[in-house]
Parts: structure tokens; C-alpha cells; sequence
């Protein structure tokens, strides 16, 4: 059984509140947990003690069970220094998408125009 920390989506609709659980992996997301750590309010200010409150060293003893944390229980657990979140580098995210379209046939055109260009004066020589 492969264990993750995650956050399991609550409150209504437009209002999300999130409880941090400890669960199995193939359960859903908003389905069956092992335990509570906390809860995540992303609702609340950043500087609010109340928009995040979640027991660190309970995580960490399932972590040393084998528990794998998520993408934003990393950035938590990172914050807390408790774990080192691996940096990330996506240049390509910072491009506008037309931009990013434009290059790619850019490139397309060049890599398609330089075989037929080659074999043009082939084809004139065997002749």
C-alpha cells in the first residue's frame, strides 16, 4: 500500500477549504483517509496563523513510514524546514503561448526546408 500526504478538497462550492490527510494512494482524493494532520484555509490572508495548521511532526513520523508527500504538502513541509523542496525550471512557462507556437513552426519550417534543400542539388547532379 503506497501512502501519500495530501490535501482532500472541503467547504462549498467557490469557498475551498482543505484538509491535509495521510491516505492511500488510489483512494480518491475527496474519499477514504488513514488520518488528519490539519487543514489548509487558502482563503485567509498569507500572513493569518489560521490559513494553515497541521501537526509537522505527526507528517514527519508518517514520512518515516514511507509516506510520500504532494507537490504543495512539499512546499509546507519546505516552509517548515523540515524537508528540502527540489527546485524547479520550466523557461518555457514564462513564454506567451502564441510565442511558444510561432517558435515551435519556426523550427518546424527550418528542420523541414533543410532536408529538401540537401536533396534539391542531388537530384540536379544524378541528372
Amino acid at each position: 500500500m503506497s501512502l501519500v500526504i495530501r490535501m482532500a478538497r472541503a467547504g462549498t462550492k467557490k469557498r475551498p477549504f482543505y484538509h491535509i490527510v495521510v491516505a492511500d494512494s488510489r483512494s480518491p482524493r475527496d474519499g477514504r483517509f488513514i488520518e488528519r494532520l490539519g487543514y489548509f484555509n487558502p482563503l485567509l490572508p498569507k500572513d493569518k496563523t489560521e490559513r494553515l495548521k497541521w501537526d509537522v511532526e505527526k507528517a514527519k513520523a508518517w514520512i518515516a513510514k514511507g509516506a510520500q508527500p504532494s507537490d504543495r504538502i512539499m512546499r509546507f513541509l519546505d516552509a517548515a524546514g523540515v524537508m528540502k523542496r527540489k527546485a524547479r525550471n520550466n523557461p518555457e512557462k514564462a513564454v506567451p503561448r502564441k510565442e511558444r507556437k510561432a517558435k515551435e513552426e519556426a523550427a518546424k519550417a527550418a528542420a523541414g526546408a533543410a532536408p529538401a534543400a540537401g536533396a534539391a542539388p542531388a537530384a540536379a547532379t544524378a541528372s
